[in-house]
């Protein structure tokens, strides 16, 4: 429901000039957001290799939430859902496609086509103002307020200026910065953007934050710092590659200098902030939160995607690592969705500690509101709840938090599906994936398995039931638009292909296709497919298989004709029953030459779904 200014005064009963008077001063609010950027990323989060000294800083000032969680784990619906406190699933913005220019206001499956498998969502590509949001309460009850960086829910009229916030810097509606992060950029020429040759716009972003803050120091604010940092095009400050170069450890999962120079001009914009606060002396009257919009880009598209012509060199790794969580942005396992976050309350905050509540950014609206007093409008009922008394130590009552992502996303390897998390448990449904077109399960204990290796979904069945029926409750109540099989879907193409098996060679084994589903069948006692890598590792092999007896098998890799490379393997077990997924490591670094899957040798067929390979280069995925 939609309030205009006057009506959300007269509801909220706040009389505005009761904000600047002497005797009442609300506390200021400093919304500082990360793009793209790990829940490893950071110093005070575990990394070894970035230099964040600013953030450390402002963590051992305050609280680290080890469990926050990301809404979705792309940018635009998690931004969208930390300012109207409402899932993405609701708000129908499920993907980050708000700055095309095509106007979706109504959530919708696609059409598809014959190849189409499966028919996703369409995601809506703006924030519509219909939508009360966290700036327009703020702003009513006496708060100056200010955007400043990244937006991505769409341009006039849907910036900023239409959502409550009094100034809007640069006034951009797009994914990342314009052309580059090192200036000249490609900003519009009505923006009078063009920037000194050299100038990083992460340190004249942190400037015009600055130099609001200065403006409003006498008066309480709300200021959105969303950093362009750490999203593509990978460009950053020469000087500041060269010196990650020098310490780069191959052994190292985090060691791309390009990103890590990103981290560090993200710090030091950070650093020029928070020392506004101490200048101003409004430190002590500051809430301060840092967050990220989605999990790290753990998955690399070859050096000659969104990378910086400079640095081609140095992008011959993936961006980051999320280890030991699993894949990255755009993925539903933790890596996509965990979250680095701090808070700083002054006078509430204990400096330097830790707290497991689970959050999720769908919370921020309420739970900032309730940390300054300000009440929600009645009529408004946001998804997410106030975790201020866990800050202060209590503890948050709430039965689940749930991702919705109704999207096929080739890069990370994930298919549409939903996520519920309640307590050590979380099911992710991946919708319309098995052959009859009825929905995978996957079922993992985060206590006991972080990196979601061990799928249980066969061995708890009433734990799934009861979380698959949680999913079914949270996509009605929410309207999501639900991803289903399409209806003219024609599998018999792939089946018609000259190599059935996609480049896939066979050793000791039959291999045929059918329906789309490769059947393995050994003849000796080392049955096992063999491809060409073409990635640099550390990797990983994921495939969906079903066999009847199960047994052991392996993954072993091998490198390339000139031989520099290494030579390993990694065992798993496969256990008899129903359709499951399957993931190994590779621990190698370097260049993979061949990667070979071995199977159970055993002369009953063996099924396998589809299989993916995932390191450092374009991820693929081979659907039989």
């Amino acid at each position: 429901m939609r309030y205009d200014f006057a009506i959300l005064a007269g509801i909220l009963l706040i009389p505005i000039a009761s904000a600047h008077s002497a005797e009442f001063r609300k506390p200021n609010i400093l919304f500082i957001m990360a793009d793209d950027l790990g829940a490893r990323d950071l110093g005070c989060f575990g990394s070894t290799y970035h230099q964040t000294p600013n953030l450390d800083k402002l963590a051992a000032r305050g609280v680290k939430f080890t469990q926050a969680y990301a809404a979705n784990p792309l940018c635009s619906p998690t931004r969208s859902s930390i300012l109207t406190g409402l899932w993405p699933a609701r708000t129908g913005i499920t993907a980050p496609v708000c700055h095309l220019p095509q106007v979706i206001l109504d959530k919708r499956l696609t059409k598809g086509n014959p190849n189409t498998r499966v028919l996703v969502a369409e995601s809506v590509t703006r924030l519509k103002t219909d939508y009360v949001t966290l700036p327009e309460v703020l702003h009513v009850a006496g708060y100056r307020t200010g955007h400043f960086g990244k937006w991505h829910l769409g341009a006039e009229p849907y910036s900023p200026l239409q959502h409550g916030f009094d100034v809007d810097w640069p006034h951009y509606s797009g994914p990342g910065p314009a052309g580059s992060y090192v200036a000249p950029w490609k900003y519009p020429p009505v923006l009078d953007l063009q920037g000194q040759p050299g100038e990083h716009i992460e340190d004249t972003l942190s400037n015009q934050v600055v130099k609001f803050i200065r403006e409003n120091k006498d008066r309480p604010f709300y200021a959105n710092y969303w950093q362009f940092s750490a999203h593509s095009p990978y460009d950053a400050k020469d000087e500041l590659v060269a010196k990650y170069r020098k310490s780069a450890d191959p052994n190292n999962p985090q060691r791309n200098p390009v990103y890590a120079a990103m981290i560090e001009s993200l710090d030091d914009g950070v650093g020029r902030v928070l020392a506004a606060l101490d200048e101003c002396g409004i430190a002590d009257n500051t809430i301060v939160v840092f967050f990220s919009d989605n999990g790290g880009v753990s998955w690399g598209d070859g050096p000659d995607d969104h990378k910086s012509a400079r640095f081609q060199a140095d992008m011959k790794s993936p961006p980051t690592s999320n280890l030991p969580f699993r894949n990255g942005k755009a993925s539903l396992y933790e890596g996509g969705v965990r979250e680095p976050c701090i808070v700083v309350w002054p006078g509430v905050t204990k400096a330097g500690t830790k707290n497991e509540t689970i959050i999720q950014s769908i919370d921020w609206m309420p739970t900032l509101l309730d940390m300054v007093g300000v009440p929600l409008p009645e009529a408004v009922k946001p998804d997410g709840v106030s975790f201020a008394q866990a800050i202060k130590g209590g503890v948050l009552a709430r039965e689940a938090i749930f991702t919705h992502f109704p999207h096929d996303t080739l890069a990370s390897g994930q298919h549409p599906g939903t996520s519920v998390r309640r307590g050590d448990w979380k099911l992710i449904r991946l919708f319309a994936q098995n052959t009859d077109g009825s929905d995978q399960l996957e079922l993992y204990n985060l206590r006991d398995d972080l990196g979601e290796t061990q799928n249980l979904a066969s061995e708890k069945p009433e734990i799934v039931g009861e979380l698959n029926s949680l999913i079914t409750r949270f996509l009605a109540d929410t309207e999501a638009v639900v991803p289903v099989r399409n209806p003219d879907y024609k599998p018999a193409a792939a089946t018609a292909a000259p190599d059935v098996l996609q480049g896939w060679k066979t050793r000791g084994c039959n291999a045929s296709v059918k329906d789309s589903i490769l059947t393995v069948t050994g003849q000796n006692d080392t049955p096992f497919l063999g491809v060409g890598a073409g990635i640099d590792g550390p990797a990983a092999v994921t495939f969906r298989v079903r066999s009847s007896i199960g047994g052991p098998g392996k993954v072993e890799w091998l490198p390339p004709a000139n031989g520099e490379g290494q030579t390993g393997s990694t065992e798993f077990s496969l256990s008899p029953g129903d359709w499951k997924s399957v993931n190994v490591d590779i621990t190698a670094t370097g260049r993979l030459g061949i990667v070979r899957l071995y199977l159970p040798a055993t002369k009953q067929p063996v099924e396998i779904d589809w299989i993916e390979l995932k390191g450092a280069g374009k991820p693929k995925r081979w659907e039989f």
